[in-house]
């Protein structure tokens, strides 16, 4: 009988913060590739595009024009997923038809005015402006009284949905705690109720310590492959030190986050030599006015490329139906990653 390797044979992970398991499968990474490739297209965009309607100046489709920014500019999304107005609802449901009405808030943030930026060829000066917006965003939606969670992402790319090519992020801000959240939630909980002290302020410790799955870090945040991670190159920033929101942060690690942000990016587009797609965004606890000291500060990205920058990993048939399924295993994407440089490809 062989001895197992992570990297050769098929095993399973345990994700604490999801309560799920993965299954990686390291040896199917050898298989040849005749499945789908994505149409590569030329990043050629201009700096400012008339047609665009987040490009300062512009009119949007609903006849606001947007201001002449300068750095970023936040507007409510002008086409809103979610709607603030309170209705009137009698809940007569069975336990099999449960439904209740969702308010919020929906924000689109716009990273800086130039059209033909993404945040890895952005100054960390300017990285850092988005984070403040983050920063006071969090802060205004979250004192609504029916804001009990507010989500900041990013989608990057048209192969992640984006629709618009202009550097931007959405916010989100809801009075339910989304599914994702509420398992994060009570994972999160259960650990700190159980040991006293945060889940991901003791994983970040001991993944310090091994180092295999760290990809960069700074004095005051880590990038790290998760042990679970189910994206070929899926990351996650965690915070060194224990806070619970970007509030939280001192302004030397708002500086410091900015640096990291911008490290990773840079890696991604440096991976394959194109602007790396991925959907990436913060958790960090509820504004639903209660205590949370379970919570940990952190950053997900999930990028979907998996071989080139024209093949995408796709989540079907087992992940769909068994559970979520990986390749290539979790140390390689690290040692990928951390061993790209960190000045962008297109400053050769």
């Amino acid at each position: 009988m062989q001895p197992f390797k992570t990297n050769e044979h098929p095993h399973r992970r345990y994700n604490p913060l999801l309560d799920e398991w993965i299954l990686v499968s390291p040896h199917r990474n050898k298989r040849p590739w005749q499945g789908q490739n994505e149409k590569l297209h030329e990043d050629n965009r201009p700096e400012y595009d008339s047609e665009c309607y987040l490009c300062p100046g512009n009119v949007r489709s609903n006849g606001i024009k947007n201001p002449e920014y300068t750095d970023c500019y936040v507007f409510e999304n002008d086409f809103s997923a979610l709607l603030q107005e309170e209705v009137s609802f009698e809940n007569e449901a069975s336990n099999l038809f449960q439904l209740k009405p969702e308010r919020g808030i929906n924000k689109v943030v716009c990273f800086s005015p130039k059209h033909n930026l993404t945040l890895p060829e952005m100054e960390v000066s300017e990285i850092e402006k988005v984070v403040q917006t983050w920063k006071e965003q969090y802060i205004e939606l979250g004192s609504h009284d029916f804001i009990n969670y507010v989500q900041i992402f990013e989608n990057k790319g048209s192969i992640m949905g984006c629709s618009n090519p202009h550097p931007h992020g959405q916010i989100w801000a809801q009075s339910s705690l989304p599914t994702q959240v509420e398992k994060t939630q009570k994972s999160l909980l259960n650990y700190f109720e159980k040991n006293k002290t945060s889940l991901l302020k003791d994983y970040l410790s001991q993944e310090l310590e091994f180092h295999e799955r760290i990809v960069a870090e700074n004095n005051h945040f880590a990038v790290v492959v998760p042990f679970w991670a189910i994206w070929p190159y899926e990351t996650m920033i965690i915070s060194k030190r224990h806070f619970g929101n970007i509030i939280g942060m001192t302004n030397e690690e708002t500086k410091a986050f900015a640096e990291i942000i911008k490290i990773i990016t840079v890696k991604y587009d440096n991976l394959f030599e194109t602007s790396f797609p991925y959907s990436a965004g913060i958790h960090q606890a509820p504004t639903d006015r209660i205590s949370h000291p379970e919570w940990h500060f952190h950053m997900h990205f999930y990028p979907p490329l998996l071989r080139s920058a024209t093949v995408k990993k796709f989540m079907v048939g087992y992940e769909m139906l068994g559970e979520a399924q990986r390749d290539i295993s979790p140390e390689q994407s690290a040692k990928i990653l951390r061993e790209l440089p960190t000045n962008h490809y297109k400053t050769k």
